[in-house]
């Protein structure tokens, strides 16, 4: 029977189960002593004695049992931490249910301080990307681009900081993994080794234990395209970032794109939906224009806040100046 394997050789567990069955004949015997002793004597002295030494040992014997399972899935350096760590996931747990909708840098950042205060947090991000490492990745493999998501997962992350960093370490030049970033590389293998890039999400979750999800807006590959106050158009996140003309609209190019069951759930379930930080135009807005998105954050009972940035962009701060000078 597989019960009985705990009982093999070098388990570390049976001197400790050995320890706290002594406890409990222990206390036992105590029990039946000291009854015996408070019908003769009035005062149950030596039973008294037995039931505290037993409750020791218990606890003692209960205690050695614990650590034997926590060293094994635990470095021996955090095993100190064990108390915080739990006291800590165990307060978390009770915070607000926090929705954070963008992209870029300025979600990750945010989402790296919203964990102290909470555990139950939830990044919807663009996948409108198709620059750098992520853009590479997603015309080589076709997949959606992994790079903000991964910043998402490495805020969040509760592993050891190794880990982390190996997540964010990004190839030097002069190689033919050159700019690429190993977590990019890694959600990419996932993503091919499952068939899903919304399982191996959760998966690479999983590896970076991370305090609450990350979700991408939509499955669906998207291209994210301006049209400017002169009538041109500017396709792509990149080219969209670097363009210093004022901007009329953006869409989605396919339209009509569905966002995953998760987004919404959670968004419906939120206490608080956060939009932003980050560029308006090629973060904020992208998750916007997926469909039932804004109608889930509008009929949301949640609390919604809009994070705006502190600093203009270039074209942008020229969009919104135009606009109010024709109202």
């Amino acid at each position: 029977m597989r019960i009985l394997k705990w009982l093999y050789p070098g388990m570390k567990v049976k001197r400790w189960i050995l320890l706290s069955a002594i406890g409990i004949i222990l206390i036992v015997l105590g029990t039946i002593k000291g009854v015996a002793e408070f019908r003769k004597y009035g005062i149950p002295f030596l039973g008294v004695i037995f039931v505290l030494f037993g409750t020791i040992i218990i606890f003692t014997g209960i205690k050695r049992m614990v650590k034997s399972f926590i060293t094994i899935f635990m470095p021996v350096e955090r095993e100190k931490e064990l108390v915080d760590i739990i006291y800590k996931k165990r307060q978390l747990s009770r915070g607000p249910r926090i929705v954070v909708i963008g992209g870029g840098t300025g979600l990750s950042v945010l989402l790296h301080g919203l964990k102290t205060y909470t555990s139950n947090l939830t990044a919807i991000v663009t996948v409108a990307d198709d620059g750098g490492s992520s853009g590479r990745l997603r015309q080589q493999f076709n997949i959606l681009p992994p790079g903000d998501i991964r910043n998402c997962l490495v805020a969040l992350a509760d592993a050891e900081p190794l880990m982390r960093d190996l997540f964010q370490f990004r190839f030097e030049e002069g190689t033919e993994l050159a700019g690429h970033n190993f977590g990019n590389l890694f959600i990419t293998v996932m993503t091919k080794l499952i068939g899903d890039f919304d399982k191996a999400i959760k998966e690479s979750s999983k590896v970076l234990a991370i305090s609450g999800q990350v979700i991408p807006s939509t499955l669906k590959r998207v291209n994210l395209v301006a049209e400017h106050v002169d009538g041109t158009r500017t396709y792509g996140e990149t080219r969209i970032s670097k363009s210093t003309s004022p901007i009329n609209r953006v869409q989605l190019i396919p339209q009509n794109c569905l966002p995953t069951d998760d987004a919404l759930d959670a968004i419906n379930n939120a206490d608080a939906v956060v939009l932003g930080p980050g560029s308006l135009y090629t973060s904020v807005l992208p998750n916007l224009l997926i469909k039932n998105i804004p109608e889930a954050i509008e009929s949301a009972s949640a609390i919604k806040v809009y994070v705006c940035n502190v600093m203009t962009q270039s074209g942008f701060w020229k969009s919104i100046k135009k606009k109010m000078l024709r109202r």
